[in-house]
């Protein structure tokens, strides 16, 4: 058994827990453990949210393996996500990933048919898994691609959504051209206040173009979810943020089948169903009216 575990992410696992993942035969690699000896690698960090079995079956989404993802967001202290259990060829691509994260930290090769065994296809759907992260562009563009297509719906539910100029752009152009595109984000039960100040500084733009935004109240909404068209659906780590598209190393899966988008799409309205739409009017004067917002504008680029 192989685990890869984010040095930052998990410095509050202590190092008992570690010892007996260790004294089990769990072989555990830390990603960037420490400064030495490239400071610059310090700021990437993974963000990947994967569990391989046998080489056969597949986890990606959005949850990770703590208290917070335990219930099933019925209080502030426990989620809202994502996660899906894949099989079939696309597994191979998932264990990929973590192979090449693999290969960087211990410099190991993992191979054979315990890791890569043969895959039949087990379902209808079209999959294919994209691997984010500091030397890849794959996420940027995949989600650039993805908006720029949408023709007649644009669904977004994400964690951390803080989109970079063109990306808005392309929101703005695809409400334009007649798109009915909604955002799920979510609201004051927030876990990164920074994010949701740096946010809202842009959210007037996009509502004057056409765009609705929701904000989830229940709980902290950690879903990472695309919808292009009832058709094509982007699920995994990635978030719209700097750090997800340019810094961490991310996992998506896209899915390109209208039964696969129809069962996402009832899990979005009933996540909209639990939020409240911000209208223009208390946003009105934001640029303006809140100096903690201007001051988050000014990080937002390293969030």
């Amino acid at each position: 058994m192989n685990a890869i575990l984010d040095a930052q992410g998990t410095q509050k696992m202590g190092r008992q827990n570690l010892e007996r993942l260790r004294n089990a035969g769990v072989e555990v690699a830390k990603y960037h453990s420490g400064l030495w000896p490239d400071p610059r690698r310090y700021n990437n960090r993974t963000h990947r949210k994967l569990l391989m079995i046998d080489g056969k079956i597949g986890f990606v989404g959005g949850a990770g393996i703590a208290d917070i993802w335990t219930g099933n967001a019925d209080s502030p202290q426990h989620w809202r996500d994502n996660h899906y259990r894949v099989t079939g060829p696309v597994v191979a691509q998932l264990q990929a990933s973590f192979a090449i994260s693999w290969l960087k930290i211990r410099g190991e090769v993992l191979h054979g048919p315990n890791y890569f065994p043969p895959l039949a296809n087990t379902g209808p759907y079209l999959a294919q898994a994209i691997r984010g992260g500091a030397h890849y562009e794959n996420l940027d563009l995949m989600y650039l691609l993805a908006i720029a297509s949408a023709q007649k719906t644009l669904r977004i539910e994400n964690a951390y959504f803080l989109p970079d100029d063109l990306v808005r752009k392309e929101l703005i152009e695809a409400a334009k051209r007649g798109a009915k595109v909604e955002i799920v984000v979510p609201g004051k039960k927030i876990d990164q206040k920074l994010v949701r100040l740096a946010s809202r500084r842009h959210w007037p733009e996009l509502i004057r173009a056409g765009v609705r935004i929701f904000e989830y109240r229940p709980t902290m909404v950690h879903v990472k979810l695309m919808i292009v068209d009832d058709i094509f659906v982007s699920i995994g780590s990635g978030n719209f943020d700097n750090r997800s598209i340019r810094l961490n190393d991310e996992a998506n899966l896209d899915v390109l089948d209208r039964d696969f988008a129809a069962q996402q799409t009832h899990l979005f309205e009933n996540d909209k169903k639990q939020s409240r739409e911000v209208t223009p009017e208390e946003l009105r004067g934001l640029h303006f009216a809140n100096p903690f917002q201007q001051a988050a504008g000014l990080v937002a680029p390293q969030l």
